[in-house]
């Protein structure tokens, strides 16, 4: 088993959904993060005062899977998210111990689905 959690553009999320539907990943949590990279954020002015805005909207999807499914799911995060510009962002894979279904009490892969 394995988490995989990714920071993605806010505008990508949509289509990293339907990627992710069309190979049959539907289970996923998504939280609306801040984030700084490579990017280095952008200066602007708010009432003639000069701003530094270094902590960007960013989009983190987190998605348990079974081994199986671990290479689909990057893929498919990628395919989504990919634009060739700075700022795509990143995937982490790791590794999950154990999971547990609250309301039924199954462990391991029958709890991720």
């Amino acid at each position: 088993m394995k988490l995989i959690v990714a920071i993605i553009q806010p505008h990508k999320l949509t289509d990293v959904k339907q990627v992710l539907f069309d190979n049959e990943v539907y289970l996923m949590t998504v939280s609306t993060v801040l984030g700084s990279g490579r990017q280095m954020g952008y200066t602007e002015t708010y009432r003639g005062v000069p701003e530094e805005v270094n902590l960007l909207n960013k989009i983190r999807p987190e998605i348990a899977v079974n081994e199986d499914f671990v290479e689909p799911t990057i893929e498919a995060i990628i395919k989504g998210a990919k634009t060739g510009n700075i700022g795509d962002g990143k995937i982490f894979v790791l590794d999950l111990p154990q999971c547990i279904r609250i309301r039924t009490m199954e462990r391991g892969k029958k709890a991720i689905g």
